[in-house]
């Protein structure tokens, strides 16, 4: 499994932070149906923002095979859509309430999670991770609970290493035919991680890294005797009814109506969709719907998952080296457009990519799902991604 790194050069509403996970394959849309780039069923209620023209425009040109997004303002939904096709061999046609994989977004659950931690006295931001994890992470008495939460840790990213996932079409076909089945530990990804030599001294500079969050995952648990997505469950998803959002432990499978998710080989897709949700763990190993995502941003950012002192936490960022107008907090980054600053998360997997953001006072959120297939022009395809965006957070509302 791999994932691309950030690098500060592609800037999607600032960066894609990273997946949790793996990387989407290149590819051409020339072979695909016409039925691929047709809107499905939107909502779009008098006075706001009609955004079918940008959503068709990432899978029409952009390189997507499906799309999907919803937005909200006070609470409301004020646009759903989705466009593209769900299932090439089908020719199903992308459904507005689908599941997909959210990556690397599970890293703000996760984030909330320890920060209601903190918040009742069990965890300490600048702890050293060696006070919860004896012996666990290598150089653990400089690394803190902080550092880890906001990449600043130094920790090799475990998705670095070529072996675990190449992200390339010798590299994707391995993965198609064996590796997505590999089931991992957490255990075995930081030591995969911490076999490398550290980015920088904990501390002194900021690289993402999907290892940071598996041994946060393994703080969740030593700290409360249950797993993290156990944790995630009870503490988020159960108590704001996000009944289309899981967290896989094996399971393959996505639950539900999902468009599939593609490598693009010269012969054809290949079909990516099933995987072991266990190469991202509390990386990545998320399932969502864009309903359930603006939920879980707008109760977060109304106050209801933490307490002002932990939500300002999460809030107090870093610089991303090499990014303009993009910082990282605590499982959560702002981006500063021109209408305002927005908080949220990105993330990317075989087959799936997602954005998630809204304001800082939870009045207004944008989650989009997109198929990546095509990745032949990149500059394009970011152009369509930030058009969407753009439009979807700056643009008109509903009164």
């Amino acid at each position: 499994m791999t994932t691309t790194t950030t690098h500060p050069s592609r800037r999607r509403i600032g960066v894609r932070i990273a997946a949790a996970a793996l990387a989407t394959a290149t590819a051409t849309l020339a072979a695909l149906a016409p039925s691929a780039v047709a809107a499905g069923p939107a909502v779009t209620p008098t006075g706001s923002v009609d955004l079918r023209p940008e959503l068709n425009a990432m899978v029409e040109q952009g390189g997507s095979t499906a799309a999907l997004a919803e937005v909200r303002d006070h609470g409301r939904v004020t646009w759903r859509g989705a466009a593209g096709t769900a299932d090439l061999d089908t020719g199903q046609p992308t459904r507005a309430d689908g599941r997909f994989r959210i990556a690397s977004v599970t890293k703000s659950f996760v984030s909330t999670v320890t920060l209601q931690l903190v918040g009742e006295g069990r965890i300490g931001l600048d702890d050293p991770i060696e006070h919860y994890l004896p012996g666990t992470v290598p150089n653990g008495d400089h690394i803190t609970v902080r550092q880890l939460l906001n990449h600043t840790s130094g920790l090799h990213d475990y998705l670095g290493d070529p072996r675990v996932r190449s992200n390339t079409e010798a590299g994707n076909r391995e993965f198609l035919a064996t590796g997505r089945w590999i089931e991992y530990t957490p255990q075995q990804l930081l030591v995969i991680g911490t076999a490398m030599p550290p980015y920088f001294p904990p501390g002194q500079g900021w690289h993402y890294s999907n290892t940071n969050y598996v041994v946060v995952g393994m703080l969740i648990e030593k700290v409360t005797g249950r797993s993290w997505r156990e944790e995630v469950a009870d503490r988020i998803i159960r108590p704001l009814g996000l009944r289309h959002t899981s967290l896989p432990t094996t399971s393959t499978a996505i639950p539900g109506p999902h468009a599939h998710g593609y490598f693009k080989f010269p012969e054809g897709p290949g079909d990516v969709t099933r995987l072991s949700p266990t190469i991202a763990d509390a990386a990545g190993a998320g399932i969502s719907t864009t309903d359930d995502l603006n939920r879980f941003h707008a109760a977060l950012f109304g106050g209801t998952l933490l307490a002002p002192a932990q939500l300002a936490e999460m809030t107090t960022t870093v610089r991303i080296p090499g990014l303009s107008g993009g910082e990282y907090g605590l499982g959560m980054a702002r981006y500063d457009l021109s209408c305002g600053q927005f908080w949220g998360h990105t993330g990317e997997i075989p087959g799936y990519s997602t954005a998630m953001f809204g304001t800082r006072d939870g009045s207004r959120q944008v989650a989009l799902s997109y198929n990546e297939y095509d990745k032949s022009d990149s500059d394009k395809s970011d152009r369509l991604y930030q058009a969407f965006l753009g439009k979807a957070l700056c643009g008109e509302t509903s009164g």
